[in-house]
């Protein structure tokens, strides 16, 4: 018999609890050609802002040992083009979409969200954390009343939808932001955001990103998403989505451990795309082995020094 892979995250029932990460994954439909969408417990939108922005000027990808650094800048064709051309095709093809809101005001970020739980999505992630924009991003996650202002407006435009807010750790203290947040009305967290960082041309004498600095993602970022998810999932009781630098079957079960309820998949999405299934798939086998009949057994047990 199967272990048991099904999961609640706030309401939100998922078939597994592996999700893919904002902002490495388009819109889904990039990989729907790769990737039996269908498979993975949900994907995760790109962050949207309600009108289309270019993002930041060029270079904006470098890898980094252990990682790579991105200063994309929340690129993004506007809410419109997304609620009309793909929310629908992701529905047809039966996925469970969650979107991923970013603004430059409060009331952005609320119409963002009223526009994507008119159009059906399954639950709303709020972008507070993103470190690569001048306005709004992560000056709305460093203090206790941005962030819960925008949550506010998030959950009142949601409806009874999920909101989970999506947190970084740098700029202001996690658990006030988080419990602020939670206060406001989230109904979880998504835990963690990149890590600021800056890579240097040496022949060139210069930064290498156009935009200078970029958010660190990948493996060496994993001990502090560990620890964040860890920290928040003993001060609340709310799920935690946890991510950062998810490389493995094994990467996954240390989320669960520390107290994630579901994961998602980053920067592994661009080493191999298929990484989200074949998670999935060793999930199960990794169960197996163990004698674990169903995955929450394994959320948060590593507090209990089991």
């Amino acid at each position: 018999m199967k272990p048991d892979l099904e999961v609640n995250l706030a309401g939100l029932r998922l078939k597994n609890p592996v999700l893919t990460a904002s902002g490495t994954f388009g819109f889904g439909l990039e990989y729907a050609r790769l990737v039996d969408l269908g498979a993975i417990g949900a994907v995760v939108l790109k962050s949207v802002t309600l009108h289309s922005r270019q993002g930041n000027p060029p270079p904006r990808v470098t890898e980094t040992p252990a990682g790579m650094l991105n200063s994309i800048g929340l690129e993004n064709p506007g809410a419109p083009a997304v609620v009309s051309k793909v929310v629908p095709e992701l529905k047809r093809l039966g996925v469970k979409v969650i979107a991923s809101v970013a603004g430059e005001t409060v009331e952005e970020y609320g119409e963002v969200a009223r526009r994507f739980a008119a159009a059906g999505v399954d639950a709303i992630e709020v972008n507070l954390s993103c470190p690569n924009v001048a306005r709004g991003g992560l000056t709305f996650g460093c203090t206790r009343g941005m962030a819960a202002a925008v949550t506010a407006a998030v959950r009142q435009a949601a409806g009874d939808l999920p909101v989970f807010a999506k947190l970084g750790v740098t700029g202001g203290n996690l658990l006030e932001i988080a419990g602020a947040v939670a206060e406001a009305g989230a109904s979880g967290f998504s835990l963690i955001n990149t890590l600021p960082g800056l890579a240097v041309d040496l022949r060139q004498r210069r930064p290498v990103l156009g935009n200078v600095t970029g958010g660190l993602s990948g493996p060496a970022i994993k001990p502090v998403a560990l620890w964040a998810v860890w920290q928040v999932y003993k001060a609340f009781k709310l799920p935690v989505i946890g991510m950062g630098g998810i490389m493995s079957t094994s990467d996954a079960l240390e989320f669960f451990l520390c107290g994630a309820t579901a994961v998602a998949v980053g920067t592994g999405n661009f080493v191999n795309p298929r990484l989200t299934t074949e998670i999935v798939a060793g999930l199960e086998k990794a169960l197996a082995a163990e004698h674990v009949s169903d995955i929450k057994e394994l959320i948060g047990a590593a507090h209990n020094g089991k």
